[in-house]
């Protein structure tokens, strides 16, 4: 007799259609059921189509990514050309849909252009943070012992960083500025939420009992974990990295702001803020466009986490 391994997750109940169960496969699909095993992720896409508020989100940053990845699309000028000095903070106009900046450049392309940096940072620093996240929160909750002490020691230290100061430290000690630069920081100092969440979801599901079988059955340490604990605890770690994305955009916008981000001749929206911030009473549009672009950006990212959460969690439903 060959003894099976048991798949991920507890085991969910299937529907019957035997003849002596009184259930057909018929009456099951006029009930709007499906035949098959019951996926976690398949009823969170199921509660996710019946949200306004998801697809409200996907669509604002649909055309934010869109926008970023093909800006040519939106303008036909770069982001600083066709600079016109003696025509430097004009209002919005048919010319210019934004107005102009101090420099005499359309704003409306700044803009455009502005998103790139902004959410290429946003998305880069969350990936890398998930992935930090995944690998050892995975080690120390399964293994526990001196491996968990020491990773929990370490997130410790990088959690009590003040996050503006640090990266405002590490930033000034090193002049370039640029995109790789700034993610590099942000990853540093923003990973230490997501590992927390990801080992406790480990320790969580670790005891359980179709792991200790796959155990009994003389599964590897790296099989378990592939295909049995980490699909059962990654659910509220993807909901904590898609509300991360947006913190991250504030904490670049932030940083840019203070001047110790991103440096001219880039563009992004957190430098179009620090350069509007001395001019806003004269031209409020120079802080007004890309504020709306950012704060829209960020909502959408914070919605969209929280529809996630609430369908991944059926007690929220």
């Amino acid at each position: 007799m060959t003894i099976k391994e048991p798949d991920a997750g507890p085991p969910s109940a299937e529907p019957e259609t035997g003849p002596g169960t009184g259930t057909s496969a018929a009456a099951v699909a006029v009930a709007g059921g499906e035949i098959g095993r019951a996926s976690l992720w398949d009823d969170a896409w199921r509660d996710l189509r019946r949200r306004w508020v998801f697809w409200g989100s996907v669509a604002v940053l649909a055309v934010v990514a869109v926008m970023a990845a093909l800006p040519r699309l939106f303008t036909a000028q770069g982001a600083n050309q066709g600079c016109d000095p003696n025509a430097a903070k004009l209002g919005p106009s048919g010319d210019h849909w934004f107005g102009t900046d101090l420099a005499g450049c359309d704003y409306y392309a700044h803009v455009v252009h502005g998103a790139r940096p902004t959410l290429l940072i946003g998305v880069a620093v969350t990936v890398f943070a998930l992935l930090i996240a995944l690998v050892f929160g995975l080690l120390a909750g399964y293994y526990g012992g001196i491996l968990d002490t020491l990773i929990a020691r370490l997130t410790d230290i990088f959690f009590g960083l003040p996050f503006v100061l640090g990266a405002t430290v590490i930033l000034v000690a090193f002049p370039s500025h640029g995109v790789w630069a700034m993610t590099l920081v942000l990853v540093l100092l923003g990973w230490t939420t997501m590992i927390r969440i990801m080992r406790g979801q480990v320790i969580a599901v670790r005891d359980a009992d179709y792991v200790q079988a796959s155990r009994l059955l003389g599964a590897s340490d790296a099989r378990i974990m592939a295909r049995h604990i980490l699909p059962n605890a990654i659910a509220p770690v993807i909901v904590v990295a898609t509300l991360n994305v947006g913190n991250v955009i504030v904490g670049e916008a932030t940083l840019d702001f203070l001047g110790v981000g991103l440096q001219y001749p880039q563009v992004s929206w957190g430098l179009q803020l620090g350069q509007a911030k001395d001019s806003f009473i004269e031209n409020p549009h120079l802080l007004i466009f890309p504020a709306a672009f950012l704060s829209a950006t960020v909502l959408s990212f914070l919605l969209l986490g929280d529809a996630v959460r609430d369908a991944l969690d059926p007690k929220l439903r």
